[in-house]
């Protein structure tokens, strides 16, 4: 099947054209002709299968031919996190330039001067932030009474985000008479609940559930100690790697460190998170989407909302303890059928994460051993309630989700 086959109309067409679509995604295929139809739609889709375009079509299509001119909201795009707005908007942007429609972005984190006046002149489509989106809201700025179409994005992120009473909020300010689609990598009974009661006899598609990894991706974990990552991780990019690298760290602290350790070994990078402010964040994203800076090192923040054309390298400065993470992190590469690598690097902390990772994908990820900084003596370690790291005694579960050994008749266990 082509674009060509979804009966769009020409601007649209043309548009994705000059993008350099040509088949689209499964969601896509799937997507699209029930939303131009008019449908609620229930997406199950994972990051990188090209969900926003999934929606971002079919609602430019109907808008444009619907052609109501009121200077009111009629479409909101709801998204938990600021780099996933902008990602979206510029979405919008690129598939609806010859169209005679006027998106924005509003999100929390920079005065809302700007955002007020872009308002206030009228917009089409809106993609928010909840937070924001409620104090314009509560300010009477915007106003939801002529919307028509409803996307709830990254239903479960807006759950671990503690945003789901905010989601709930603006719905019940929406009209009753609406389309909704609303999008979820996973579904928890909550995010279930959220969806019966807005969703009216939805079409319910599914595409690649959060357990799966991209084919085109090859993976592999490279065990070290923990003193020694920063000195691998300059290693590689020193000798191994020539390419753009996206780096995630577990911790704001821990991106800052790793991108200065990079910067004094003469590696242009930068840190993304969210304590950086919105325009320090947005500069980093273009300066390493443009090539400026070569390594971008990101916490988890921007595991859903960085999408970079080409991007051939992720690399796990450490692993999350929530192992659908590793999906969402490394799904920043192979996209769009593309070839991507990711690398993992395993200390005694990220050793059970690991072990619970592969029991997610359902595959054992190869080990890379030729480094100059290879073990294979890790010892299994936890952290405290003070993120203080401590080995801990083996309980039966361990002893069957990892494989242990006694060293010296201490409480010790390593990797095998």
């Amino acid at each position: 099947m082509t674009f060509n086959d979804l009966k769009l109309i020409k601007p649209i067409s043309d548009a994705l054209q000059e993008e350099g679509y040509e088949n689209p995604t499964p969601i896509q295929e799937k997507s699209i002709p029930a939303i131009l139809q008019g449908k609620d739609l229930l997406g199950t889709a994972q990051t990188g299968t090209g969900k926003t375009a999934a929606f971002a079509i079919p609602i430019l299509q109907n808008l444009t031919e619907k052609n109501i001119r009121n200077n009111q909201i009629k479409a909101l795009i709801l998204t938990p996190t600021r780099e996933l707005a902008i990602q979206i908007e510029e979405s919008f942007n690129a598939y609806g330039r010859h169209l005679n429609l006027r998106n924005l972005v509003v999100f929390g984190g920079v005065k809302q001067g700007a955002q007020e006046a872009a308002l206030k002149r009228g917009v089409d489509i809106l993609v928010a932030t909840p937070g924001r989106l409620l104090d314009f809201i509560s300010q009477g700025i915007i106003s939801l009474k002529n919307l028509e179409i409803f996307v709830l994005d990254e239903a479960d992120r807006m759950l671990d985000m503690g945003f789901v009473h905010d989601v709930k909020r603006i719905v019940k300010l929406l009209p009753q008479k609406r389309q909704t689609l609303f999008f979820s990598a996973t579904f928890p009974d909550e995010i279930r609940s959220l969806a019966d009661s807005i969703l009216n006899q939805p079409v319910k598609v599914a595409v690649a559930p959060v357990s799966a990894t991209a084919d085109t991706i090859q993976q592999k974990v490279y065990f070290v100690e923990k003193d020694n990552k920063l000195d691998l991780l300059t290693h590689i990019l020193q000798n191994d790697i020539s390419d753009s690298v996206l780096v995630f760290s577990r911790t704001k602290h821990g991106a800052d460190k790793i991108a200065k350790k990079l910067q004094k070994s003469r590696i242009s990078a930068e840190a993304i998170h969210g304590n950086k402010s919105q325009n320090q964040r947005q500069n980093a994203l273009n300066n390493f989407k443009s090539g400026k800076t070569r390594i971008l090192v990101a916490t988890d923040i921007a595991a859903r909302g960085i999408d970079i054309d080409e991007l051939k390298y992720v690399v796990n400065f450490e692993l999350s303890d929530v192992s659908e993470t590793y999906v969402h992190r490394i799904g920043r590469t192979g996209r769009a059928g593309a070839e991507g690598k990711s690398i993992s690097f395993v200390d005694g902390l990220d050793l059970i994460n690991l072990k619970n990772t592969e029991k997610l994908i359902g595959k054992k990820i190869p080990v890379e051993r030729d480094h100059p900084f290879h073990t294979d003596d890790l010892v299994v370690q936890k952290r405290d309630s003070n993120n203080r790291s401590f080995t801990p005694r083996p309980t039966p579960q361990a002893k069957e989700n990892i494989n242990f050994k006694k060293v010296k008749n201490k409480n010790f266990f390593r990797h095998k």
